[in-house]
């Protein structure tokens, strides 16, 4: 049985640094220029700029000043970026797909705001927060914003959501009530 996971770890982690080399190569990708622009420049391999790159961001966030901006910079800026690329496209599944993470980040966001207590008490709480956002935003079918949104969110949106939308609709109406009599 350990030689099988052993053999499966194994096949994972080919498998992932042969989707990273691709995704360093892939010339539709914003960041392939500059890291061919690194490896030119250096003669140093643009996976080994790549995995020192991350290797001096995971310890930044460890031990780093502003370990939260750095966090939450990556968490916004590339999303960002790609979303506004999706709303220019004329395909919907990229936009569903942005969507997704842009709700699993709210909801991640609101979270940690009523529970402050969280990056205090958890350690590594930034790198395991950064972490947990490069993972909703992969570029694969199945990322975390995919698995978040349809085992947790969907089926209580679903549940709730017939409430939700009568307090909201009773909300809208008394606000438009209230601006009627002035």
């Amino acid at each position: 049985m350990a030689a099988q996971y052993t053999l499966n770890a194994q096949q994972w982690f080919e498998q992932y640094k042969n989707t990273v080399d691709k995704a360093l190569h892939d010339q539709s990708r914003p960041w392939t220029k500059g890291f061919e622009f690194l490896e030119q420049r250096t003669n140093v391999d643009r996976n080994k700029i790549f995995y020192g790159a991350a290797a001096f961001c995971a310890l930044y966030l460890v031990f780093g000043y502003g370990a939260q901006l750095l966090c939450n910079i990556i968490g916004v800026a590339y999303p960002a970026y790609i979303s506004i690329h999706a709303i220019e496209s004329s395909t919907k599944l990229d936009d569903t797909k942005w969507l997704t993470y842009w709700v699993t980040f709210g909801i991640l966001t609101v979270i940690e705001f009523f529970s402050g207590v969280l990056t205090h008490v958890i350690p590594f709480y930034w790198l395991l927060k950064c972490v947990f956002l490069v993972w909703c935003m992969l570029p694969t079918d199945s990322n975390g914003s995919y698995v978040i949104y349809n085992k947790l969110v969907r089926p209580y949106f679903l549940k709730h959501h017939g409430a939700v939308d009568k307090i909201i609709d009773d909300a809208k109406e008394r606000a438009s009530n209230v601006l009627k009599r002035d």
